[in-house]
C-alpha cells in the first residue's frame, strides 16, 4: 500500500471497492495495510463468504486507527506480532537446545551441546540487531547502519505520524538515549525525565515523557517487562518497576554511538546488552506457546532477570550472565527463589504458588551442562524454538 507507484491507485480503489483489492491467488499478502484500514473490513467479510482459513496475510509496521475499523475480526482474523530475528533465524544459534523439550522432556540432554559463537561474535550480532534488511547488507559496516538508520527515521518520522501528532525529533532522540543508558534496569519515569532534562538542556514533563512512550510502545520500539509479584514476601518488599527494553539490543547500541570495538573493552555494558538478546531470543522461541516476560527483583537482592510464563502455567527462572565467573551466583539466586516458593507453598495451603518448572542460566560461553543442583546452563548461541 506504500508503493510509490502504485499507492494513489490502490487507496483510490480502498475507497471505493476494497475487495478489488483481495482478488487473486491466495494466501495474499497487503503490506502496510493499515493505510486503508477498510481492508481489514473486507477481509472478514469475503472470509465469512468463503470459510476457508489462510487466506490473507495483514502486515503493517506502524499501529492502525481502530476508530475506522467497524469488527474486531474476532474469530476471523489472528493476531501475530512480528519480532526482529533471533540467533537461530540469523543462522548464527547451532540450534542443539530446544526451549520447548526443555519444559516438555524432563530427562531432556542437554550435556556437550555447543555454540559456535565467541563473545566477540556475541558482540557483533548485538550491535548488527535482528533485522532483515542485515541479510542484504554487503559488509559488516553496512549491517551495522540498519539500527543507526531505523532509530533516526523512528525519531524524525515515525513517531508523528503513528498517530497525527507532531513530536519534536530532538526530544524523541534524548528520551530513547535515556532508555538506552537505563536499559535492563528498573529506572522510575522522574529519574528517566532528569536525565532527558540534564541531557539534551530540554524541558519534559512527566506527561510530554508518558505521550513519548506510549508512542513509541506503540511502533513496537520500547518494550518494557512488568515484575513479577508472587505472594512469597511482602508486596513492599518486591520492586514493581517495569525493567527498561527494546525491542532488540542493537537500537540501545546504536543510541549509545557504541561500537563492536567499544563494546569489547566495555563488557559490563554489554552485559546490559546481552539480556536484551536473551529476552529478544526467549520470545521468539515461544511465541507459538502464547508466552510472555516477566522479572523478579526483590529489596533483599534476591532476583531472577527472566520469569518465563507459559499459557498452561508453567514457567522458567531466568538468568542471563556473560560469563562462566558469574553462573555460580546466577544459580544461587535461582535456588534460593525456588526455596522461599517452596517454603511458601509449606505454609499456604490454599493458595500455593506453582513451583518453577525450569531453572537456567542463559551465557555467552559455549557449553551446555545441567549442574547436579538441577541448574541449566546454556549458550544463548545454542538455542531454538
Amino acid at each position: 500500500m506504500q508503493d510509490t507507484d502504485m499507492r494513489d491507485e490502490y487507496l483510490a480503489t480502498a475507497r471505493s471497492k476494497p475487495s478489488l483489492l483481495l482478488q487473486g491467488e491466495t494466501p495474499r499478502l497487503i503490506d502496510e495495510w493499515q493505510d486503508a484500514p477498510v481492508l481489514w473490513d473486507s477481509v472478514r467479510t469475503l472470509v465469512d463468504k468463503r470459510v476457508v482459513p489462510g487466506q490473507f496475510i495483514l502486515t503493517g509496521s506502524n499501529a492502525v486507527d481502530k476508530s475506522k475499523i467497524l469488527h474486531s475480526g474476532n474469530g476471523r482474523i489472528a493476531r501475530m506480532t512480528m519480532l526482529p530475528m533471533s540467533l537461530w533465524e540469523s543462522k548464527e544459534s547451532t540450534g542443539e537446545v530446544s526451549l520447548r523439550q526443555l519444559f516438555d522432556n524432563p530427562d531432556y540432554d542437554i550435556d556437550g551441546c555447543h555454540s559456535k559463537m565467541s563473545i566477540e561474535d556475541l558482540i557483533f550480532s548485538a550491535c548488527r540487531g535482528g533485522w532483515p534488511a542485515t541479510l542484504m547488507a554487503r559488509s559488516p559496516k553496512s549491517q551495522l547502519l540498519i539500527a543507526r538508520n531505523y532509530v533516526h527515521t523512528v525519531c524524525s518520522e515515525d513517531i508523528s505520524r503513528i498517530d497525527g501528532k507532531r513530536r519534536s525529533e530532538k526530544l524523541g532522540t534524548l528520551i530513547l538515549r535515556s532508555y538506552a543508558r537505563n536499559i535492563s534496569s528498573l529506572a522510575k519515569k522522574t529519574t528517566m525525565v532528569a536525565d532527558v532534562t540534564a541531557s539534551g538542556n530540554q524541558e519534559c514533563s512527566i506527561n510530554t515523557f508518558n505521550d513519548y512512550v506510549n508512542a513509541l510502545e506503540r511502533l513496537f520500539v520500547i518494550q518494557d517487562i512488568d515484575a513479577w509479584c508472587p505472594a512469597i514476601r511482602s508486596q513492599t518488599v518486591i520492586r514493581s518497576s517495569p525493567k527498561r527494553s527494546f525491542c532488540d539490543p542493537s537500537i540501545a547500541v546504536a543510541l549509545l554511538g557504541l561500537t563492536p570495538e567499544a563494546l569489547k573493552t566495555q563488557l559490563k555494558t554489554f552485559g546490559f546488552i546481552f539480556e536484551q538478546m536473551c529476552v529478544r531470543d526467549l520470545k521468539a522461541y515461544t511465541q507459538g506457546l502464547y508466552s510472555h516476560v516477566s522479572y523478579y527483583h526483590d529489596r533483599y537482592g534476591l532476583e531472577a532477570d527472566f520469569v518465563l510464563h507459559l499459557e498452561d502455567g508453567r514457567y522458567a527462572l531466568i538468568e542471563c550472565k556473560l560469563g562462566s565467573k558469574e553462573i555460580e551466583e546466577g544459580a544461587a539466586h535461582l535456588l534460593e527463589l525456588k526455596k522461599l516458593i517452596h517454603e511458601h507453598n509449606k505454609r499456604e495451603k490454599q493458595m500455593p504458588i506453582r513451583e518453577p518448572d525450569l531453572l537456567m542460566i542463559l551465557t555467552g560461553g559455549q557449553m551446555a551442562y545441567t549442574r547436579t543442583d538441577g541448574v541449566k546452563i546454556i549458550p544463548l548461541a545454542c538455542l531454538r524454538e
